[in-house]
């Protein structure tokens, strides 16, 4: 049984892999046509937007304290090495995609590689260890964290996380929410979201 409460890092990283399928059907179009579609997809966007909130918030937050508390555990200091390697290797992949240099689909290809690695090694060797050294004020402060990064992006990022979520998950994440934000994604939020078209892909 989990130490703590992981729902909304797997919303999170749920919602990271859906995108990433949203990618790889742009990338299946003919180059060009893929391009201006990307050029034109609020999803990407979005997506860039919640990976990046996400992984600096674990970059500050999350892997400093976990490395204080693993400082006589060296497979432990190894796994936050390869957290931070795993990171490193993500931007990069998504850079050379803006740069426009070279064709989308290989490139998104090797995104979709390393981040569904990542996600996979994260969930199944990190949150363990986390649930076994990190001290529940230092995870309290992560979460404190990643909330303050999604800060102004949340009238955006909210729905997008939510979108396509298990009601009960969605519901335990809008009870973490104030009052007033959780009246706005209900009237505002969720409703701009859904005029969107995030890729303009069937």
């Amino acid at each position: 049984m989990p130490k703590y409460d992981w729902t909304a890092m797997y919303v999170m990283h749920n919602a990271l892999r859906r995108e990433l399928e949203q990618l790889a059907k742009v990338a299946a179009r003919p180059d060009g046509e893929a391009r201006r579609v990307l050029a034109e997809a609020p999803g990407w966007d979005l997506f860039k937007t919640a990976l990046h909130i996400h992984h600096t918030a674990e970059d500050e937050a999350l892997w400093p304290p976990m490395r204080e508390a693993l400082a006589d555990r060296p497979d432990g200091l190894a796994l936050m090495d390869a957290m931070e390697a795993e990171h490193a290797a993500i931007d990069p992949a998504i850079e050379a995609i803006d740069a426009g240099a070279e064709p989308l689909g290989p490139l998104a290809e090797r995104l979709a590689d390393a981040l569904t690695a990542h996600l996979k090694h994260e969930e199944e060797a990190a949150l363990p260890l986390i649930d076994e050294v990190l001290p529940p004020e230092r995870f309290a402060d992560f979460g404190q964290v990643h909330a303050r990064k999604i800060g102004p992006d949340g009238p955006r990022v909210i729905p997008w996380l939510l979108d396509g979520a298990d009601p009960d998950l969605a519901a335990k994440m809008l009870a973490l929410l104030p009052e007033q934000a959780r009246a706005a994604y209900e009237t505002a939020w969720r409703p701009a979201y859904e005029s969107l078209t995030l890729w303009n892909v069937a």
